[in-house]
């Protein structure tokens, strides 16, 4: 049985490689959880939040890295489903899809997603029922295990995982995690009682997650680091190990991201707020940053 240490170097040895410089724009956005728009579907809470920012996103040039656990494909048994109850939101994926600007990691709660053969069969085309055929959704897309984002100039390196690779239940014995969440958990969680193998809805095993990813990054000359799974969003100071969190897109009303602009890493926020004449608007809030990447560089 592979160790956290070795599930972590073979995600990183296999990443796909993206190069980019100071020009380059990125979102980071991880644990989106879409579902079928029931009452188990977290992410439909959200949903106007997180379809706001991502055309906003889209509309200012950035590319979209989806750092796993985009697709709850634990409590829903299919991904049409998910797509037909949130087609808004992949219509506009397909848009920076065909536009070459989106990255996409698969996580425990999409790990289907790691076989090619699955990917093919549900994600390159959809059943539109107006035309009665298949049509394009993200024709040839690839899912990764991880993604490095390689500074041109710098020659600095950003690695971006889901994080499970550091919870070994999670990683290993997905399979019966899924079984248990459709079977128990699900109905459960419609009563408000929580998931206790997810390290984002128990403290103890969130810890212990990030303790491994840890001392991972620190035996590797403090390499930057990006993940997602624990729900907790991480920005350190230049200076202290460079693990950053991007949180999710379940939060209670808000949603959390990375940004990558100019060189330059920040923290933020998108949720509602409201204006002195009572209209509720979706608003971007600054929470970390933004701090240069170089500042993290290590030799």
């Amino acid at each position: 049985m592979l160790s956290a240490r070795k599930r972590l170097d073979r995600a990183y040895n296999n990443a796909k490689i993206v190069d980019f410089d100071d020009t380059s724009k990125f979102i980071l956005f991880s644990d989106c959880h879409r579902g079928d728009n029931s009452f188990a579907d977290d992410f439909a809470n959200n949903r106007n939040i997180y379809f706001h920012a991502l055309k906003h996103y889209f509309d200012e040039g950035f590319s979209y890295c989806e750092l796993g656990d985009g697709d709850e494909l634990w409590e829903n048994l299919s991904f049409e489903s998910i797509l037909n109850a949130h087609k808004n939101v992949y219509d506009l994926l397909r848009q920076f899809f065909n536009e070459d600007r989106l990255h996409m990691i698969w996580g425990n709660h999409d790990m289907v997603y790691r076989k090619q053969g699955y990917v093919e069969k549900h994600l390159y085309t959809y059943f539109d029922p107006k035309t009665g055929e298949d049509m394009p959704l993200f024709p040839g897309i690839e899912y990764h295990e991880a993604v490095v984002l390689h500074h041109c100039d710098t020659g600095q390196d950003i690695f971006l995982m889901h994080g499970h690779q550091a919870d070994w239940w999670n990683y290993l014995f997905w399979k019966w995690s899924r079984f248990m969440v459709r079977i128990l958990w699900k109905p459960l969680n419609v009563m408000g009682i929580a998931d206790p193998t997810s390290p984002a809805k128990n403290y103890k095993e969130l810890i212990k997650v990030e303790r491994r990813i840890k001392k991972w990054i620190a035996e590797n000359n403090n390499r930057l680091t990006v993940a997602g799974h624990t729900h907790r969003p991480r920005f350190p100071e230049p200076g202290d190990l460079a693990f950053f969190n991007d949180g999710s897109c379940v939060h209670p009303r808000s949603i959390t991201g990375l940004e990558i602009e100019n060189g330059q890493i920040s923290l933020i926020k998108w949720q509602i707020a409201t204006t002195d004449d009572g209209t509720l608007k979706i608003v971007r809030v600054l929470l970390e940053g933004p701090q240069k990447l170089i500042n993290y560089k290590t030799e």
